[in-house]
């Protein structure tokens, strides 16, 4: 059996000029659009629905991940056989959200996170994890590099995003990826279900597993949401987040007696 290895190598500065650009009041800001259908071609405004246009590629990373996280989610109610029988272009946002939601259902918070940290694992080759800590140490270029391959490989998932200049440390860097109106808190409305399947998980994956911190910071009165690498992520007890409440008039999983979203408390 051959073994599949890797060895660092020193890649050149990364030229953000490569990516598409718009202009901004501070100078030109990347930005890869996501298939959005509105008229306007920006994310729809808080409390209506974006609209998307979801190409062949998008619907297979959609059923790609669907499936995985399919096994460990709680039966469709039109039966677990209808799912199977789908095909990879067959899948669409919503489909990958109502799996989402099942996984959540009789997990703690940990739970749910873990579930996701397995199903990311599952998507990558034996070594992987310790191979990107190779190729990419925590320094200032992998972190820049990192951000500009979220923003279109990405776009699937979160909607379109941008690059932009954060301070970690002290140091002014291009390390920062602003999204303009997740797409998965959107679909979802559930606060529950952005921090326990979304920004704990995947803040944990590559400060953890991948070794390049992460923190993610989602704004719950846009529904944007602010990664920076680069930047070590606080303590759940620690993060605003943590006390954050429901989105009691759009989440059917909402209880709007709670101060605090009961899917972080449990």
């Amino acid at each position: 059996m051959s073994v599949l290895s890797f060895q660092a190598v020193q890649f050149p500065a990364l030229d953000h000029r490569s990516l598409p650009r718009r202009r901004s009041s501070t100078g030109y800001i990347n930005i890869v659009r996501c298939g959005i259908a509105e008229p306007s071609g920006e994310p729809a405004p808080f409390g209506q629905k974006t609209r998307y246009n979801d190409g062949f590629f998008e619907k297979v990373f959609m059923t790609l991940f669907a499936r995985k996280m399919g096994r460990f989610a709680a039966p469709a109610k039109s039966g677990i056989e209808a799912e199977k029988k789908r095909s990879w272009w067959d899948c669409d946002y919503e489909r990958f959200v109502d799996v989402s939601k099942r996984v959540m259902q009789g997990r703690s918070r940990m739970q749910q996170q873990e579930v996701v940290r397995e199903v990311l694992l599952s998507m990558l080759p034996p070594g992987a994890p310790d191979q990107f800590r190779k190729l990419f140490p925590p320094t200032r270029w992998a972190a820049e590099f990192n951000a500009a391959l979220t923003v279109p490989f990405f776009a699937w998932l979160v909607g379109p995003s941008e690059v932009v200049e954060v301070e970690v440390n002290g140091v002014k860097q291009r390390s920062g990826v602003l999204i303009k109106k997740c797409r998965y808190l959107e679909n979802s409305g559930c606060v529950g279900m952005c921090v326990n399947m979304c920004k704990i998980p995947t803040q944990d994956f590559f400060t953890n597993e991948f070794g390049l911190p992460l923190t993610m910071t989602p704004n719950f009165e846009d529904m944007s949401c602010e990664m920076v690498y680069g930047q070590v992520p606080p303590p759940f007890e620690e993060d605003p987040v943590s006390k954050q409440p429901c989105f009691s008039d759009i989440c059917s999983m909402a209880n709007p007696n709670s101060s605090i979203c009961h899917k972080l408390q449990a």
